[in-house]
């Protein structure tokens, strides 16, 4: 598919902890911001600047050039694009359809193949950078589906993050996100039993983390997150439901491959520990709380 409209209208689906700043981004940007969430109240301040507001996500996706959503999980995912009255079904011949959520690499090959059968190009595009990054535009974009496609909304996702790199066909941005997580997963136990040992060895974690955070063990959750954990923050940037749903998604991807991650499989144990005992809301950062207990 390359015979694809000016964009004009873009709408946004999904105004969480990074929703929001992405759909505002892409409003100063000069585009015709459309948008719907659940809750009507966070669309608020962009409706305030001019945004225009639906009721039902098929209603914007009949009137935008580009829509983009962010959602939850999985089946949230597969409602709003698959529904009779979804997104595929409303799209005008030519929109691009983009989700960012962290998703199903086949339910993404799934959905591209709806909409290439209505003439609508469907991206699969999650993000990497936390309410940080997309506070700051700064998010890393990996995506997945038509080249062209890709290319007629770079300008669209690069108001939301400077690193935009297609990875390949429809579910390859699901797949990168996929390893982007298992990446992090190791990467928070690490940083939690590093500021553990360092606190029982009677040091000041605060200092260590001067150190170790300028050198190898250098990392966005050391250097980020760790300063977080220490201070008792535990508000989300990230949701720990969330992490346990993406690690989920990669342990089942890893399983049909028939590839082995002990270290994933020991991170998603944690978590659901985490979960377990009442902090599915907070951060994945609150991972230190079973290390400081």
């Amino acid at each position: 598919m390359t015979d694809f409209p000016a964009i004009k209208t873009v709408g946004f689906i999904g105004l969480g902890i990074m929703g929001r700043s992405m759909a505002g981004h892409i409003q100063a940007g000069g585009y015709q911001l459309h948008v719907y969430n659940r809750s009507r109240a966070k669309a608020d301040d962009l409706v305030a600047k001019g945004a225009v507001w639906h009721d039902r996500p098929g209603e914007l996706a009949a009137v935008c050039d580009v829509v983009i959503t962010i959602v939850g999980f999985p089946q949230d995912v597969e409602t709003i694009y698959l529904a009779p009255d979804g997104l595929v079904a409303q799209a005008k011949p030519g929109t691009v359809l983009i989700d960012m959520t962290t998703s199903s690499p086949s339910l993404a090959q799934r959905i591209a193949a709806a909409g290439a059968a209505k003439g609508v190009a469907v991206l699969d595009a999650p993000v990497s950078g936390g309410d940080v990054g997309a506070r700051n535009a700064k998010l890393s974009i990996m995506v997945g589906g038509d080249a062209a496609a890709v290319e007629h909304v770079r300008p669209v996702l690069t108001r939301m993050g400077e690193n935009v790199v297609r990875q390949g066909a429809a579910g390859a941005g699901q797949h990168t996100k996929m390893a982007n997580q298992i990446t992090i997963a190791s990467n928070m136990m690490a940083v939690c039993e590093s500021l553990a040992y360092a606190k029982q060895a009677g040091l000041d974690p605060r200092q260590v983390l001067k150190s170790i955070g300028a050198g190898a063990a250098a990392s966005f959750a050391l250097n980020n997150l760790g300063p977080r954990m220490l201070d008792g923050d535990f508000a989300p940037g990230f949701y720990v439901r969330h992490f346990i749903k993406d690690m989920g998604i990669a342990l089942a991807e890893a399983e049909r491959m028939k590839l082995a991650l002990p270290g994933l499989t020991q991170a998603k144990a944690l978590y659901d520990k985490l979960a377990a005992a009442g902090h599915e809301d907070e951060g994945t950062q609150a991972l230190f709380r079973l290390y400081a207990a």
